[in-house]
């Protein structure tokens, strides 16, 4: 990146940036360990970090392990992301009071957001947040507590020194190496007895932020273990998804059999849409109490699998789990590019880790775009 500065921190450099950022008025949001998951949650020091972690996915699989020795940030993504703060999933939009014949709405609106500083989120994460800035930020309907909540955040990336089974990052080109949208970025290196963070600036909010923290120019040794480090990272990972020619391939396989396949494992749980860190879909709903006095008005996550999330009048447009899943994918990898430019996948693997049965999207492309071939070699056989 022009411009960009490389430092080196130390355990106890990267505990003063955190206390400089309360400090500032910040709510430092990290990986932490809670719940039987690494997730983001707000820390107050470097204490809070799970320190040793490390985490196994697999399809419909998420262990945790103590075997990371003292990394702080050996983890891989949990079932939370940025969207949790940013995008809530419930938000009062506006409330009602009644005095005697006069209402006086509130707008939520009005009131201020907390400043975010989300530290230590993966490359593909800084992604998922570019792609919720186009729909939610820039499209045509924009989202005004969305806009109001991501208007002071700060974004400590961390490139990835591991990654897990269900990652795919290097398919979508979102990591594991931070190369957009950060203030700052660093890379976690345990060299022996050192342990050290090779950090890059992004942005001037990143430099002016880095000033204050004690912290020495990082070294041509440092920067080599850095980058070497995600390059090992990247050349590990297995999981691949082919991107080629993928917009036109869901929307020409629309009435493919592998779709009623998968609708016969599917559970229409929605779980690969709550921990997916881009999926934006919500539902309005209207409460008043008893009295009717007092009226609010509330926005809350919603799923494309929920069979009441496309009811119209006289019933649901997606009756069956096989339209819904269909819906999901072909949106997920197809029609989003149509809509806002960029693909609605990062790679992070959530979705298939907190399956319930275990359904990989890249296996789903992987069988969509063989019957393709298939197809298109009989026919020229036929001719």
């Amino acid at each position: 990146m022009a411009n960009a500065e490389r430092i080196t921190l130390t355990e106890d450099h990267l505990d003063v940036l955190i206390g400089n950022l309360h400090k500032d008025g910040y709510r430092v949001i990290a990986p932490r360990l809670e719940g039987g998951a690494i997730g983001l949650d707000e820390i107050r020091s470097v204490k809070d970090l799970p320190r040793g972690w490390n985490d196994e996915h697999g399809p419909g699989t998420y262990v945790l392990k103590r075997d990371a020795g003292e990394a702080l940030f050996a983890s891989a993504v949990g079932p939370g992301s940025m969207k949790r703060f940013l995008f809530p999933p419930e938000v009062r939009l506006w409330k009602a009071t009644r005095d005697g014949s006069r209402f006086e709405i509130h707008p939520e609106s009005h009131h201020r957001s907390p400043k975010f500083a989300f530290l230590g989120v993966r490359p593909c994460d800084v992604h998922a947040l570019a792609v919720q800035d186009a729909v939610l930020q820039k499209g045509r309907f924009v989202d005004a507590d969305y806009v109001r909540r991501r208007k002071d955040c700060l974004i400590v990336a961390v490139n990835c020194t591991s990654a897990s089974a269900n990652c795919f990052c290097t398919s979508m080109k979102t990591g594991p190496k931070a190369t957009m949208g950060f203030d700052l970025a660093f890379t976690e290196i345990l060299d022996g007895d050192r342990h050290v963070f090779v950090m890059e600036t992004g942005s001037e909010q990143g430099r002016a932020i880095i000033k204050d923290v004690p912290h020495e120019a990082a070294t041509d040794a440092d920067c080599q273990l850095a980058e070497a480090a995600v390059q090992e990272t990247a050349r590990r990972m297995r999981k691949q998804l082919s991107t080629d020619g993928i917009r036109e391939l869901l929307q020409r396989r629309f009435d493919d059999r592998r779709w009623d396949q998968t609708a016969e494992r599917c559970l229409a749980c929605a779980n690969c849409t709550m921990v997916c860190p881009t999926c934006f879909c919500m539902n309005v709903e209207d409460a008043t109490d008893v009295s009717g006095a007092v009226a609010e008005r509330w926005r809350r996550w919603d799923s494309c699998f929920t069979q009441g999330h496309t009811y119209l009048h006289g019933g649901s447009v997606r009756f069956s789990g096989k339209g819904r899943y269909r819906q999901w994918m072909t949106h997920k990898l197809s029609y989003w590019i149509d809509q806002f430019g960029v693909s609605g996948c990062v790679g992070c693997g959530r979705c298939i880790t907190w399956c319930p049965v275990g359904i990989d999207i890249t296996e789903e492309a992987r069988a969509l775009r063989d019957n393709d071939r298939n197809t298109s070699t009989s026919n020229q056989g036929s001719v």
